[in-house]
């Protein structure tokens, strides 16, 4: 929370802003004082100070105009100082006096309201053009304005603000996944997105080029049960922190499918001045979707493995420290190797075949789920090729529905089965005799890393809770070892399974 005050005194003519903001902070004196000439509002002949506080940290953003120019006109008015003192104030002003959109509004919201804090304000003013977003949070505290001189009558008591809920009443844009029914056979492949949606577990998909892998990615947000409103609240502040929102909600399970030349910082997030989210929390309760995962750095793809592990990103500035959520779904996607056409037809050296996704590191590899290899071949009509999202969806909110049941039962708020602790899935639901052995029988052969063992138990809770048994069975064990059979795709890079 940033205090805004204002000393007009003695001195020559002139606005000082102090307190550590950037050059949008510095600027804001000229579109201050040609707003407040342009809408016939006083403008003292005198010195202005004003002070950010607290002043040890950066201040970042052209939100901090409408406090600003608040906080200077109501020194001269002794009638704005009651609401000016317990309202939080927030808006990019125009030349002609309009309050413009700023991003990063439902973060600034969400803290007003931060949990164990005295200090809070009792309203918040915000632009008219971000009412849709203040609108999802359903208070009656926020009131949206269009203009400086409508702001100014409100504080002095000579006009009235409309409350966000009734000032926005437009839904969210349409953003629908594309459907599976425009995919023509791919039957194991669409088994296998089916229960990574049921369970929310990670997928790599290794095959040639035109082999369906990034179709069958776009789809699987098209699955995935709806998101809940404190999801899309949680969704939202995060996209409009990132600056991507446009003022929009996200409303439907966000597709994130960055370029693979991005660097770590657009993965996962900083940058100068005010850390901003990365792909990872932008993916926050959807799908981040790396394709040609071959061609991103290893070290940027290395970055990925504690986001998976913690479900957040946490970045550590001077005094201060931002943390982000990131549970997110990750789809990895490469060809079989550089010239992508794997078996008797590859023309690769022997040499490239074996450096082949060697980016992909054996750790990160271990914290993968499921592994697909795709090929062309399968995709041919079938009868249940036709099968829609809506079908399959709907199974997956009952595999989904059964484990919160199940996981509940042990005390467990777990989303997914592919985030229950480990602890939990042995000493409250532990696996019968002949998996264990088999299990066991695979760790100390090196078949699977102690990771690995987990997240083969959980694929198997996934199986079975989309056939609807109360307890894995050996059949069940033996589809989540086909699934986390990574020799299967990518050999050159030497994969833990």
């Amino acid at each position: 929370m940033v205090t805004v005050e204002a000393n007009v005194g003695p001195g020559l003519p002139g606005m000082h802003i102090v307190g550590l903001g950037d050059a949008a902070v510095k600027e804001s004196r000229d579109r201050i004082r040609t707003a407040l000439a342009n809408t016939a509002m006083p403008w003292p002949r005198t010195k202005i100070m004003v002070s950010l506080s607290p002043a040890h940290l950066p201040k970042a953003g052209s939100h901090f105009d409408l406090p600003i120019a608040l906080t200077v006109v109501g020194s001269l008015d002794p009638r704005a100082q009651a609401r000016l003192k317990r309202t939080m104030f927030m808006g990019e002003l125009a030349l002609d006096g309009t309050l413009r959109r700023v991003e990063g509004i439902l973060p600034m919201l969400l803290r007003s309201r931060a949990p164990g804090g005295d200090d809070g304000p009792d309203t918040v003013v915000v632009p008219r053009a971000n009412a849709a977003e203040a609108a999802l949070l359903g208070r009656g505290d926020i009131l949206v304005a269009g203009t400086l001189p409508e702001v100014w009558r409100w504080v002095v008591g000579e006009g009235h603000l409309d409350p966000a809920p009734a000032a926005s009443r437009g839904g969210a844009p349409a953003g629908a996944a594309p459907d599976f029914a425009d995919i023509a056979g791919q039957l194991l492949e669409r088994d296998a997105m089916e229960i990574a949606a049921a369970g929310g577990h990670h997928v790599m998909m290794v095959g040639p080029p035109g082999s369906g892998k990034s179709m069958l990615a776009e789809r699987l947000p098209g699955i995935l049960p709806e998101m809940s409103v404190g999801e899309q609240i949680e969704t939202t502040a995060l996209h409009s922190a990132a600056g991507i929102s446009r003022g929009h909600i996200v409303a439907h399970r966000p597709f994130i499918a960055p370029h693979p030349s991005l660097t770590r910082v657009e993965l996962i997030g900083g940058g100068s001045g005010v850390p901003q989210p990365g792909a990872v929390s932008q993916a926050h309760n959807g799908v981040l979707f790396l394709d040609e995962a071959s061609e991103i750095a290893a070290g940027v793809l290395d970055s990925l493995r504690i986001p998976l592990e913690t479900g957040r990103v946490v970045h550590r500035r001077s005094r201060r420290e931002v943390i982000y959520p990131a549970h997110f779904q990750l789809i990895l996607a490469a060809n079989p190797c550089p010239c992508g056409s794997a078996g008797e037809r590859c023309s690769c050296q022997p040499g490239q075949r074996a450096r082949h996704l060697a980016n992909i590191s054996g750790p990160l590899r271990d914290r993968m789920d499921i592994f697909i290899p795709t090929t062309a071949q399968s995709a041919v009509v079938s009868p249940r090729g036709s099968e829609s999202s809506a079908e399959i969806a709907q199974r997956v909110a009952a595999a989904r529905d059964r484990a919160q049941h199940r996981w509940a039962r042990a005390g467990v708020s777990a989303a997914v089965n592919a985030r229950v602790s480990s602890t939990v899935l042995r000493r409250d639901f532990p696996p019968d005799e002949e998996t264990v052995i088999t299990l066991q029988g695979l760790l100390k052969d090196g078949e699977l890393t102690q990771r690995g063992v987990d997240k083969v138990l959980k694929l198997a809770w996934t199986v079975a809770d989309l056939a609807g048994e109360d307890q894995p069975r050996i059949d069940h064990l033996d589809r989540a070892l086909a699934l986390r059979a990574s020799h299967m795709v990518g050999a050159g890079a030497g994969a833990v399974a």
